[in-house]
């Protein structure tokens, strides 16, 4: 079996342009996530004080919830638009496996939101003080850490379409699969701002990342084929 081809002349890398183009076409989604974040981390200093030895002990947890908690705001329209204009059932019957057009949705969630925040991310940082020394596992982790929110979060998103008040329940269903993603990527950080290797922490976020590419594309498949019917 040949592997899928993400290139743009391919389907499944015009399911991707598509997706990418109707999240910047509703540009008011993308970018109230990246405000939700910069505002999030802003009010830490209010409530907390500037006292900077706090701020820079607490910038790496303050920065990885935020981030989780961003992601979330746009993951129950990752599928909701194509169940409202009746495409969902097209896309269940097109010959590309529903599997590999969750995981081009999931990209193109990434594309217009984990990566903007991973952007946003060391400028955050700053604010709070981080050490020079943590910018980079930040950054690795967050890279690693954003994709399985992404995937994850598109699980939940297809186990409550169609439900009532379906962000609610769209928080109770991945929060906790997030946590392990939370502690590994703040743990990361950690060490890489006292010196320790941070090694461990990414090769296990790397591993649940790879976990969510092989299981969560079957699970929000069997979901999606159960909103269709």
């Amino acid at each position: 079996m040949s592997a899928p081809d993400p290139s743009p002349g391919s389907p499944l890398g015009a399911l991707i342009a598509r997706d990418i183009r109707l999240a910047l076409r509703q540009g008011a989604d993308s970018m109230m996530v990246i405000v939700f974040f910069v505002l999030v981390v802003v009010l830490f200093p209010l409530g907390v004080g500037p006292e900077p030895a706090i701020l820079g002990r607490i910038a790496a947890g303050v920065i990885w919830v935020a981030a989780l908690l961003a992601a979330m705001l746009s993951m129950d329209r990752l599928f909701q638009t194509d169940h409202e204009d009746g495409s969902l059932e097209l896309l269940v019957l097109s010959p590309l496996p529903l599997e590999l057009q969750f995981l081009a949705k999931a990209t193109a969630h990434w594309l217009t939101t984990g990566l903007p925040l991973i952007i946003v991310a060391p400028l955050l940082g700053l604010l709070l003080n981080m050490a020079p020394a943590g910018y980079p596992v930040m950054l690795l982790a967050l890279a690693l850490g954003t994709p399985s929110l992404s995937l994850i979060g598109g699980v939940g998103a297809a186990l409550s379409l169609g439900a009532r008040r379906s962000g609610v329940l769209l928080s109770l269903l991945v929060l906790p699969l997030f946590i392990p993603v939370l502690i590994f990527g703040v743990s990361a950080v950690d060490a890489g701002l006292t010196g320790s290797a941070a090694k461990a922490q990414l090769l296990i976020l790397g591993g649940l990342l790879l976990g969510a590419v092989a299981l969560a594309p079957w699970a929000a498949a069997a979901a999606l084929r159960q909103a269709a019917e």
